[in-house]
């Protein structure tokens, strides 16, 4: 196995992830070992509007109930992953997709009863990731995990944050780098203004006081499990620019590094 790399693919990317997926083939051949966590939020919304079943959230998290929650596995272990994996393998690349439940490689609990099915991670297993690693194999993970505290009645399987898997998993596999592809440029000040660098200290403070709000709220908070163990660094970069993971890894990159 070469130097460890997770990679968070977000919901803009999976639209246009051309450059993205040729990246991590030129990375694979380069003798990194990657792995690579994907969204799908927005296929999973227009499902449910196909079937008429009515979105919701609660404090940006998705409320999962049981039809919800055939849609998000249908979309995210079925439609998703696999289109990715396809992708990759078509460009020269070895990859095989895996999800969550898997293995039991990822357990999880009901966060909330208001917010259904959806899950917190309490246990990561990095077992099945590391022997498809040693085989040589890209990773390519969704975001759905094992209902660890399954009470009779209730579905096995959990909806979780595709950013929260993603820390989760580097923090579980020691994993030198996190990167996080998405549709912004960064984590940015309250004018709007990137910010390149931050401690891990800078960026609680920016979650504490509001300025980083919404979608980059999990980013960041992924970032910070992340780092408490041996990841050295997170990056968060706009994945819109053609080879923008390339760029990051051989030292062109923009975006936001949060580092210890």
């Amino acid at each position: 196995m070469g130097k460890l790399i997770v990679v968070k693919l977000g919901g803009a990317t999976l639209g246009n992830h051309d450059t993205t997926l040729e990246d991590i083939v030129s990375l694979q051949k380069q003798g990194w070992s990657v792995v690579v966590v994907h969204g799908g939020g927005k296929m999973i919304t227009e499902w449910l509007a196909q079937r008429g079943i009515a979105t919701r959230f609660i404090d940006g998290e998705r409320v999962t109930d049981e039809a919800t929650l055939e849609v998000v596995v249908s979309v995210l272990a079925g439609v998703v992953n696999k289109e990715i994996v396809a992708d990759i393998n078509a460009l020269g690349g070895l990859a095989l997709g895996i999800s969550g439940v898997d293995g039991a490689f990822i357990q999880g609990r009901i966060k909330h009863k208001e917010l259904g099915y959806l899950g917190e991670v309490v246990k990561v297993n990095p077992a099945p990731l590391k022997a498809l690693l040693k085989a040589g194999y890209v990773p390519v993970v969704a975001p759905v995990s094992l209902n660890a505290d399954k009470k009779p009645g209730e579905r096995g399987v959990l909806n979780v944050n595709a950013d929260i898997v993603a820390g989760e998993i580097a923090a579980a596999i020691g994993a030198e780098k996190l990167v996080f592809l998405t549709d912004v440029v960064g984590v940015c000040d309250g004018e709007g203004k990137l910010l390149p660098r931050l401690s891990t200290k800078e960026a609680e403070s920016l979650v504490a006081a509001g300025t980083a709000s919404g979608g980059m709220i999990p980013k960041v908070r992924a970032c910070l499990k992340a780092l408490s163990g041996v990841v050295k660094a997170c990056i968060i970069i706009d994945g819109r620019q053609p080879h923008a993971l390339l760029n990051e890894i051989e030292g062109r990159g923009g975006g936001t590094t949060i580092k210890k």
